[in-house]
């Protein structure tokens, strides 16, 4: 059980790493706030502000998605037939070797903290993680 959570929780840091890397580099989609040189967390509630029903909506769609995944994993660890992780998603038929499910759980690991961290300073500072990363160096 803590596998699997450790690999989704990973996983799920990985994008949000990426996610606020992509949104301070390019923007956000059409329709949602600028973030204009705030953090992410700022951002946020101004996007809870404009679009309430939209953030509920990811939020009940996430439930039902962690549901439906605790019933597989669940189901699969008593029967023993799938693997921590495994969802049978593999569109591009890598092998999955000890290797790569190791790397996994690593970058995983690495992602968890860089989210803490992007989000504990643009909670602190006010700035996009960006920002902050300029006057480390500066």
């Amino acid at each position: 059980w803590l596998r699997e959570a450790e690999l989704k929780h990973g996983r799920v840091a990985m994008l949000a790493a990426t996610g606020v890397i992509w949104v301070e580099g390019f923007g956000p989609l059409p329709g949602w706030p600028e973030a204009d040189g705030r953090s992410q967390m700022d951002v946020f509630w101004d996007a809870w502000e404009e679009h309430p029903n939209a953030i509920c909506a990811g939020i009940v769609f996430i439930t039902a998605i962690e549901l439906i995944s605790g019933v597989a994993t669940t189901m699969g660890r008593k029967t023993g037939e799938r693997a921590p992780g495994d969802f049978g998603l593999n569109p591009l038929q890598f092998e999955i070797t000890e290797e790569l499910a190791l790397k996994e759980i690593k970058h995983g690991r690495l992602a968890m903290w860089a989210v803490m961290g992007q989000i504990g300073a643009g909670l602190m500072t006010h700035e996009p993680a960006f920002g902050n990363l300029d006057k480390i160096f500066s």
